[in-house]
């Protein structure tokens, strides 16, 4: 009965341990992803006002 206690903590102890692996990889990318996000919301502006900028006023 021992054996299967271990068993089964180092089991659980596996999985948590791939759980916190793809945790952090999800962590990365959403990072990066907001990275992505932010250097377009900033162009799309500068486009914005560059636009405004050419457009004469009335």
């Amino acid at each position: 009965m021992s054996w299967m206690l271990v068993a089964a903590v180092l089991l659980v102890t596996a999985g948590l341990m791939v759980l916190g692996v793809l945790a952090i990889r999800l962590w990365l990318d959403v990072r990066a992803l907001a990275k992505g996000v932010d250097a377009a919301s900033r162009a799309l502006a500068e486009a914005a006002g560059d636009l405004a900028a050419a457009v004469p006023q009335r």
